[in-house]
């Protein structure tokens, strides 16, 4: 007897949709989109699944953007079980809209909601839920230089109780916000502080989890960098390994034609990273994920065996790190071509502008 394995699929959700009688007027829209900033102006419309263990997966719908009925004995507002996901719609200069590799997204949420203790959203309801928001809200996706429209899927227990387990009741939401540069003033070198007193996660704790816990607990150490005249902040572990920056991943460039990259149970898979590691490839750089210790980083610096250090995330896409401060002193970063050069290629596919080798694109609005 023959077996032939078939590939499960869900069937699409059946969305409601209602329209907001009061979205943004062409007028209110183009200046908007004239110098959106990143986060500070939101769409029209938000997409709105419930869960729950009983029904599963229901009540799909497009509503308009606005404040979300909460009970104040929610338990994520109290056990802090939440996860979310960052990723953007590009505007194709056809005036196509699309997207780039919602597949690692939708898998990374649903990594995120197992360490969570959150129901997985099936990838197939992950794709439909950001296809239903450009569907009523595509007008939104900017066309200017390096903008473009920031999609934020979230969930968090909604479920009003007061008891450590996981909750039984779920909403699932995506925002999206119109986004220009992430860092004001454009791609320069950014100054990053060296947090050697706070950790942003430890060994088998949430790390590899995109939840809200992680960079709360980054916070403190973000604001210190800000006192100390700096951008960002960078983690060390217990064993004094470099983790990641607050929001972003780090990657080192060695003259020897390798790209190094930490790696550990607490640092979060990065898609922009591993694309941007994957066009490395692509250009026969040796890609290394492995453990590096801060006097690797610095000493590395010193000798000229690092040539260049970048950081590298969705918002930020790829920036230079061009000093590493920490108490008492302030050690300037080689300077190279590389981690521009790759940033322009992953943006031209991004954009369109580029052959897309990999199939990294999903069309949203078709």
């Amino acid at each position: 007897m023959t077996t032939i394995d078939t590939e499960e699929t869900v069937a699409p959700l059946g969305f409601l949709v209602m329209k907001n009688l009061q979205a943004a007027s062409p007028e209110k829209l183009a200046e908007a989109l004239e110098n959106p900033g990143f986060g500070v102006v939101f769409t029209d419309h938000m997409v709105d699944i419930c869960w729950s263990v009983k029904g599963g997966w229901h009540r799909p719908r497009v509503q308009p953007y606005g404040p979300i009925p909460l009970d104040p004995a929610a338990s994520v507002l109290h056990y802090a079980q939440e996860i979310f996901e960052g990723i953007k719609a590009y505007r194709h200069a056809d005036g196509s809209i699309h997207t780039f590799r919602p597949d690692r997204n939708a898998a990374r949420m649903q990594a995120s909601a197992r360490r969570m203790s959150l129901p997985e959203l099936p990838a197939e309801y992950f794709i439909q839920s950001l296809r239903e928001i450009i569907a009523v809200d595509g007008r939104w996706v900017p066309s200017g230089e390096d903008q473009s429209l920031y999609l934020r899927p979230f969930m968090f227990a909604k479920e009003a109780f007061l008891g450590v387990r996981a909750a039984q009741k779920v909403a699932y939401y995506v925002i999206a916000s119109p986004a220009g540069a992430y860092f004001s003033g454009g791609v320069k070198p950014v100054r990053i502080w060296l947090s050697e007193e706070y950790s942003r996660a430890g060994k088998g704790g949430t790390g590899k989890a995109k939840t809200g816990g992680n960079y709360a607990s980054s916070l403190l150490a973000q604001s210190e960098a800000t006192a100390k005249g700096c951008d960002q902040v960078v983690f060390l572990n217990e064993e004094r390994n470099v983790e990641e920056l607050g929001g972003m991943n780090v990657v080192f460039v060695y003259k020897d034609g390798r790209i190094v990259t930490p790696e550990s149970d607490s640092i979060l898979e990065g898609i922009t990273r591993d694309s941007i590691l994957q066009l490395a490839e692509d250009r026969g750089y040796k890609v290394e994920k492995r453990p590096i210790s801060i006097d690797e980083w610095r000493e590395g610096v010193a000798s000229g065996d690092i040539v260049e250090v970048f950081a590298c995330g969705t918002a930020a896409v790829v920036t230079p790190i061009g000093s590493l401060v920490g108490e008492g002193f302030e050690e300037p970063q080689p300077l190279g071509e590389l981690a521009l050069s790759l940033r322009e290629e992953l943006t031209d596919i991004q954009y369109g502008r580029r052959e897309d080798k990999h199939n990294w694109l999903l069309r949203l609005d078709a």
